[in-house]
């Protein structure tokens, strides 16, 4: 009987370890963004973009829905709450003016899932939050990286059968695959070295000229993982404006993410998109 308890109790403990304490649901557009449905300050519902690049919240000037009951002071509001299913956020703050992905009235960031576990689950659009370690069972450990409340990775870049280590930015409101900084294009000379499918050149008021240039890698190792003939953006032209290397939303989507508590590890396993055709950019 004693035997039985204790086998049983056992069960009960793991069961207890792996809980999940918040399911959020999201959508994933066609341009490979997060949107997630909130309720700010108990009146205004609005559609917004999961920015894994930033910690608070922003409403944009092109938002198709109304955000009338967040008073800003300076572009700055604080003090709100974020309601999303049956979880309410107190303390957001949210920045006005910024820019955001398709369909979405602005963004959110990760602030929301301070101090827990969180997971970001493309194979059945939710996040999952924990207090405790969750079952990481056949997921692949990868150092993390966080400078300003935003979170790096390093991956190794095959160029001609050369290996490059770079460090990514994740920046999941970027519907590509990877775009590279100018630094690392010109270093490793991805202008010449990587296939070339597309182009678009613009010029600004003072006659400067950047060009977008879209290519494919021919493999990008994350451990013991491997992608094949990523999409590969880089900019050349009179502008450097690019300082980060980006690992966007539609590589992101390829992977499921669990990031400890204390963000020093994100763990990392093939997602149901990991073979899906890579996004164009137009």
């Amino acid at each position: 009987m004693f035997k039985k308890f204790s086998c049983l109790a056992i069960v009960l403990l793991s069961l207890n370890l792996f809980k999940t304490q918040e399911k959020i649901p999201f959508r994933l557009t066609k341009h490979n963004n997060i949107i997630v449905k909130t309720l700010v300050n108990d009146k205004d519902s609005l559609h917004l973009m999961f920015q894994i690049a930033m910690e608070d919240a922003s409403i944009s000037p092109e938002r198709i829905r109304k955000a009338d009951h967040i008073p800003f002071k300076d572009e700055i509001s604080d003090g709100n709450t974020v309601k999303i299913g049956n979880k309410k956020y107190e303390n957001v703050r949210f920045f006005d003016n910024e820019l955001t992905g398709h369909e979405a009235d602005g963004k959110i960031g990760t602030g929301i899932f301070k101090d827990k576990y969180f997971k970001i689950d493309y194979d059945n659009n939710q996040f999952l939050t924990y207090d405790k370690e969750p079952d990481l069972k056949d997921y692949q450990p990868m150092n993390l990286y966080v400078k300003n409340g935003q979170f790096y990775i390093i991956a190794d870049n095959v160029i001609e059968s050369k290996q490059q280590e770079a460090y990514f930015l994740l920046q999941s409101g970027y519907s590509g695959g990877l775009l590279y900084s100018n630094e690392f294009a010109e270093a490793n000379n991805l202008n010449e070295k990587l296939k070339i499918t597309g182009e678009k050149s613009m010029k600004n008021s003072a006659g400067q000229i950047i060009t977008t240039k879209q290519g494919v890698l021919p493999f990008l190792k994350l451990g013991n993982i491997v992608l094949k003939n990523p999409s590969a953006g880089f900019f050349t032209g009179d502008l450097k404006t690019q300082h980060a290397n980006y690992f966007a939303a539609d590589v992101m989507r390829r992977f499921n993410w669990i990031f400890e508590k204390d963000r020093k590890i994100v763990y990392i396993k093939p997602s149901k998109y990991f073979n899906e055709p890579y996004y164009k950019i137009n």
